[in-house]
Formats: C-alpha cells, sequence, structure tokens
C-alpha cells in the first residue's frame, strides 16, 4: 500500500482515475463554485451542466480530430447495451451484420445481432481461445461486401487481445467497433468508423455513461420505429438530453478529458506512457519462460490488459497472495479463463507496473 494509504489498483473495470480528477471531484463535490449543489444534485437544464457537457464534447472532439460528419452522443446502459442498439440502428430488414469475433465481449456482441437480425461470424479465433486477432488478409477475405455493417471489439479484456490499429477495411465498409477498453488510450482515424462506442469505466470516466460517436450517413439509414431511447437519432437530435442524462458521469468525463489534454498532453503522448507500462511486463513475461506464459500471441498483444498464466494454479495463488501482501489489488483473471491479468489503463501510474515488474521478477526467482 502506498504512502497516502492507496492500493495499486489492476482493476479491468471500473479502472483508475487520475489523481488529480479525484481530488477535484472532492473540492466540487458538496458544492460547486458559483452553483451552491453538488454535481450529485444540480439540473441536467441548468447553465452548468449545459456548459459541462458541451466542453465534454467538445474535448473528445479536439483528442481524437472528430469531424464535422460525425456525432458525439452520451447514452447510458454500458457496452451490453450497445451490443443491442447497433444492431437495431444499422441491420435493416434483409441485410447481413458481419462480426469480428476475438475474445469474450465480441461474441456477446455477435449473441446480441444475433437476437435482433442477420448476424454472420465472419472470422473467429474461438478455436484457439482467442490469442490473436485476423491478418489484414484474413480479414479482408472474410468480410461480405453486402454486409451492413462490420463490427469488431478493438480491445479484449478479458483474454488481452488487441488489434494493433484500426484494421484497413474497403471504402464501401461500414465500421462498428467496440472501444470500451482501449478508448482515449491511443489516437484513433475517426474518419474511418461509421461507429464506434465506449463504456466510460475504463480510460474516460466512471461507470454510467457510453460514448458514441456515429457518422452522419450513418444516422441517415437508421430505420423509424425504434424504441425512443434504443435510437441515435434521439440522443443526436436532442443533445444527448432528452431525459436526464447522467451528469456526475459526464462531469467526471470532463475533467478525464482536461486531464489528458492539460497534464498528459494529449493522445500520442498517452499511447507512448501506455506502451511503455505494458513493456514493463511483457519484458519480464518474456524473460522468464519456465514461469510466465503470456495468453496472447505477441502480435496481438493488448496494452491495456496484460493476461499471463503461472505453471499451476497452486502457484498463481502464492502470486496472488504476494502481489496482495504488497497492495497490489484486482489481478485475478476473469472468471471465466482465470490465471492473472494486469489492467494497465491510462490512469495507471508507471510506479504501479514497476512494483508489479519487481514483484513478478522476485517471484520467479523463487
Amino acid at each position: 500500500m502506498r504512502a497516502d494509504g492507496r492500493v495499486i489498483n489492476f482493476s479491468a473495470g471500473p479502472g483508475v482515475l487520475p489523481p488529480s480528477v479525484l481530488e477535484q471531484v472532492k473540492a466540487d463535490l458538496p458544492t460547486l463554485p458559483g452553483v451552491g449543489a453538488s454535481a450529485l444534485e444540480v439540473s441536467h437544464r441548468g447553465a452548468w451542466f449545459e456548459g459541462v457537457i458541451a466542453e465534454a464534447e467538445a474535448n473528445l472532439r479536439a483528442l481524437l480530430k472528430i469531424g464535422d460528419d460525425h456525432r458525439v452522443l452520451f447514452c447510458q446502459g454500458g457496452a451490453s447495451m450497445q451490443f443491442a442498439m447497433v444492431p437495431m440502428n444499422l441491420l435493416r430488414d434483409g441485410a447481413t451484420a458481419d462480426l469480428v469475433v476475438t475474445g469474450s465481449w465480441g461474441a456477446k456482441a455477435a449473441t446480441e445481432a444475433a437476437r435482433v437480425g442477420r448476424a454472420r461470424v465472419a472470422w473467429t479465433d474461438d478455436a484457439e481461445s482467442f490469442v490473436r486477432v485476423p491478418t489484414a488478409e484474413e480479414l479482408l477475405g472474410a468480410l461480405d461486401p453486402a454486409a451492413a455493417y462490420v463490427h469488431l471489439t478493438t480491445n479484449e479484456t478479458i483474454q488481452g487481445v488487441e488489434f494493433p490499429a484500426t484494421p484497413a477495411l474497403p471504402d464501401e465498409a461500414v465500421l462498428a467497433a467496440d472501444h470500451s477498453s482501449d478508448f482515449l488510450s491511443r489516437p484513433v482515424d475517426v474518419a474511418r468508423y461509421g461507429l464506434l462506442y465506449a463504456g466510460a469505466q475504463k480510460n474516460a470516466g466512471p461507470a454510467g455513461v457510453t460514448i458514441v460517436v456515429i457518422r452522419d450517413d450513418v444516422l441517415s439509414r437508421i430505420p423509424d420505429g425504434l424504441p425512443t431511447m434504443l435510437d441515435y437519432r434521439t440522443y443526436a437530435e436532442h443533445a444527448s438530453m432528452f431525459n436526464t442524462p447522467p451528469v456526475f458521469a459526464i462531469y467526471v468525463v470532463l475533467l478525464v478529458t482536461r486531464w489528458l489534454r492539460d497534464e498528459i498532453g494529449g493522445l500520442d503522448a498517452m499511447a507512448a506512457s501506455n506502451r511503455a507500462k505494458a513493456d514493463l511486463l511483457y519484458d519480464v513475461i518474456d524473460g522468464h519462460p519456465d514461469v510466465y506464459r503470456g495468453h496472447a500471441d505477441r502480435a496481438s498483444r493488448s496494452v491495456m490488459n496484460v493476461t499471463f498464466r503461472l505453471p499451476t494454479p497452486e502457484d498463481e495463488g502464492a502470486f496472488l497472495a504476494a502481489a496482495a501482501d504488497e497492495g497490489m489489488i484486482e489481478l485475478r483473471g476473469h472468471r471465466s479463463v482465470g490465471g492473472i491479468r494486469a489492467s494497465l489503463y491510462n490512469a495507471m501510474p508507471v510506479e504501479g507496473v514497476e512494483a508489479l515488474a519487481d514483484l513478478m521478477r522476485r517471484f520467479a526467482e523463487r
């Protein structure tokens, strides 16, 4: 445990938040300056929150270089609700969606899409237990040119598999992607996406708000007759305030985007920091192959979620106990796969990763 009493939290989500953001929340929580009420109490129709949501969108546009042909929406329900909203809005009668499944969350998205309409798993690594993403040639060869859209998950938190860059698809393809766990961790060419979405609770803020970026021509294709709150046009036409949005969560997103802009220096700097943190752990894994076995193929390794196994479950238990003794928590792998998982989201300090790498080296030497 650190001198300030905080543990080193490797949780896969909700993830750690920047200390300066937590301090600002603490200062503002009882009474917002000039408002006289807490951010947990103010009306979403008031001037203060109108300024918050406007600046949060402006900061996201600046960080991600989002063009005028894309809308930024603030939704609720997490990525899991997006698994249904995407096909409901984009999968027209008679059309088929192509799903690229590289892990557990992509599989959930495919299952949900199949409940809505015709959904085809175009490529999957399920048979190999999700250790990699497809090559460019594999992906292009697997897709149906007539598909209404192509859906993929850019980073799989459970398996620790990540697309190293946005896949190159034909210009006519509508790319829809779940960016939840690597959102704002690196630059993204938003112009190549018809739609991308991200639950905020990894890199952008607390649980409760989901950010959707959708292109205007995709909005124009949405069929009529959808339930009001499951129609992207509702959010676009009412500035994400048709009903009461998650006010407090969006306020924290605003603070996180300021932190990325002012303290980190933008997404290029954030990407370099994240890469350096991940390399600290992968270097230990590769340097001790008799003790640590990474789950993902090297070319598909996640920068956000480092997943690995030890020789036996007993070894993994001993490792987790040693980590807990040194104030490191939430390192147990997802219940569906086991092993060890260290989530290195944006706000994870390098000192925390160095501490884990040091423990890994000492544990291997035992």
